[in-house]
């Protein structure tokens, strides 16, 4: 049976979904206090925010532009 875009689509939210447990982890791991200058903490933010963007993405409807005049 050839996969569907499905399969794909459900094997890369697994993926985000395991990327962001471990981000996750990270950053509960992180020593305190934070300076708001660390930027490997900041890093570590912003890595979890592009996780959640992109899990985001594939959940979302995706617009089809469509001509005005056929």
């Amino acid at each position: 049976m050839t996969p569907d875009i499905s399969d794909f689509i459900a094997l890369a939210k697994a993926e985000l979904k395991a990327a962001g447990r471990q981000i996750a982890d990270e950053i509960s791991g992180y020593p305190t206090p934070i300076a708001g200058c660390d930027a490997q903490f900041n890093h570590l933010l912003a890595q979890r925010n592009r996780v959640n963007a992109a899990l985001q993405a594939l959940d979302a409807d995706p617009h089809v532009p469509t001509p005005r005049q056929p």
